[in-house]
Formats: structure tokens, sequence, C-alpha cells
């Protein structure tokens, strides 16, 4: 359920390309799992997936739908050998003047993160209970589109530029209606190592919502790990003790020329592979009233995806320069 993109050297604003790829970015795994083990989870996850067939048609648009989605993913990422483990993250907005971190703010948010891999959006819904922003090929494949409509995703054909318009409309009235939204402004995936500039556009239906955006940083770890003051809410992990991951992993990206069953294949591999989810304070406009006309609006749209952009890049240090909690 990824809005992830492969794309040709030559791109644009709307079709954005990283120099990430296969062959220069993967990494070898740090433990391998066995054969048994990786025949378990390829089952686990097909049963998964079979078994949330009739959920999703019978999901619609209920008050469970979210909390329901959420169960699932995390299911389904267990079932591939991945465990979810969430931080918080520190914000210190400088020289924003018209832009402040509200920690403490429940309710329905734009959340907006980096791009790593097909895995993200269920990192995500795992996490939180939202509507991520899909390609709209995703919404065409077989089982997988139908559960990620069921979930609620939202689509996006980015061969069709005269559509972002609707599909920021689109995620406007789910915020309206209480939802919180997901997605990868970067318009393609990264490596994990790096990352690239957040687009605007998206951060329009935050502006229009009246929401705030919360920045989400995603990076893949593996290896074992030991530590301590965990804690769990509303299941999932928050962190606050000391402790190491082994190290950064790429296995997990989804770059390049790569294919859906190579990622796959590869994750099942990797033993002790963590999902890791950096929370950062979310972030309102002091005065949104003043972005009235075009180019205000352009320039709003424009200091939340830096904002966000920067927040993101802070909760990306490799695990040789800054210590994770586990």
């Amino acid at each position: 359920m990824s809005a992830v993109t492969h794309l040709p050297a030559a791109s644009s604003a709307w079709l954005p390309a990283s120099p990430c790829a296969p062959d220069v970015c993967l990494r070898t795994q740090a433990r391998t799992a066995g054969p048994l083990r990786r025949a378990a989870r390829l089952t686990g996850a097909v049963l998964v997936l079979l078994a949330g067939l009739p959920i999703a048609l019978a999901l619609g648009r209920t008050a469970w739908r979210g909390a329901v989605t959420t169960r699932w993913s995390r299911l389904l990422l267990r079932a591939l050998g991945i465990r979810i483990v969430t931080r918080r993250g520190f914000s210190c907005i400088g020289g924003a003047a018209r832009a402040r971190a509200v920690p403490e703010e429940d309710g329905p948010a734009l959340l907006v993160g980096n791009h790593v891999s097909w895995l993200d959006p269920l990192v995500i819904t795992a996490t939180f209970a939202c509507r991520p922003l899909a390609k709209a090929e995703v919404g065409r494949w077989p089982i997988v589109g139908t559960l990620a409509a069921g979930g609620g995703a939202l689509f996006i054909d980015r061969d069709r530029p005269s559509a972002l318009p609707g599909v920021v409309a689109d995620m406007t009235a789910a915020l309206r209606r209480g939802e919180s939204v997901a997605a990868f402004p970067e318009g393609t995936t990264w490596c994990g190592r790096e990352m690239g500039r957040f687009r605007p556009a998206v951060f329009q239906a935050a502006l229009d919502a009246g929401v705030p955006v919360r920045p989400v940083a995603l990076r893949f770890l593996e290896g074992a790990a030991a530590g301590r003051g965990s804690a769990v809410r509303g299941g999932a992990e928050f962190h606050g003790g000391a402790g190491e991951w082994t190290a950064l992993s790429t296995r997990p990206s989804y770059v390049g020329d790569d294919t859906l069953l190579a990622s796959v294949l590869r994750i099942v591999a990797t033993r002790g592979l963590v999902a890791e989810v950096t929370v950062f304070p979310a972030v309102r406009l002091d005065r949104p009233a003043v972005y009235g006309g075009r180019t205000p609006r352009r320039e709003a749209r424009m200091a939340l995806a830096r904002i966000a952009e920067a927040q993101v890049r802070t909760g990306l240090a490799g695990p040789e320069e800054q210590a994770v909690a586990a």
C-alpha cells in the first residue's frame, strides 16, 4: 500500500527521482533467518492478507475502521518478522515566527514522513489510526487493492498532475471529518541513509482543514537490542532508556529497479528487523488567516514543508551517531 514510484533518470517536480538503487544501497543483513523461519513468515503473511479480505470488505466508513486497520497492520508486520519501536522526537523551531510546536495536541493531523519502502504505510497505520495516501496503481492490484481501499487509503495518480487538486480536496475532507491522513511528500523512495526534499503540495490539506502537521521519521534497524525504560501505550512501544541496535538497515528499502518479490524475500530473510518511528510534536502556523491569496498560501505550504522536513532529518541520524532506546 505504498505511494512509491519507480522512475527513470529524468524527472520533474511532480515525479522526483532519488539516486538510490539496489546494487548501490543494499547492505548484507547482520543476521540471516533460516529457511524454515523464512517459509513461516511468508506463510503467515499470506494468511494475514487473505484473512483481511472479508474484514476490508465489511469495514466501509465504520467508526472502528482505523482501529481495525491498525491491528491488522501490526499483525502483518509481525508475520513478516518486523517489530515496531516508537520514539518521541523533540522540536525546536527557530526563525519561524509564524509557526509553533503543539506537542500535546490531540485530534486529526496530517502525518508526513520520509519514504523508504512499500512497508512505510503499514508502519504508519500500525502506529496511528490514519488514512494513508497511496499511488493509484495500488488500488488496482488484486487483494492488496481491496485491502488498501477497505483500510481507508486515499489514492493519487502521479501520471496526472491535474488530479492533484482533487487529491488535496479528498485529504482535506478526511481531515475535517476527524480522520488523520498520512503522506510521504518526497514523492519517491530513498534507501534510508538519506532523504529527499519535501514537496509542499500535500501540506495545503492541513491548511485548508485547519489541522496541525505531525512530522514522523522512519528508520529500519537490524540486530539484537537490550534496553530498559520501555512503556506500552495504545499498542505502540515508547522507549526512554538506553540501548543500541546493531546497524541501520537498508534491506527493506524499495528503490530503483527493485521488484516487490525481491524486497519481500530480503525482508523475511533478515532477523531482528525493527521499524523505528520517531514522532515529533505537531506543528501549527500561528496566523493561518494571513495566508489568503495564492502567493501567501504557497508560502504557507513551503514553510510547513521546510519545518517538517527539518524535523524528520533530525530523526534519521545513524545508530553510530545516535543511541536508540530499546
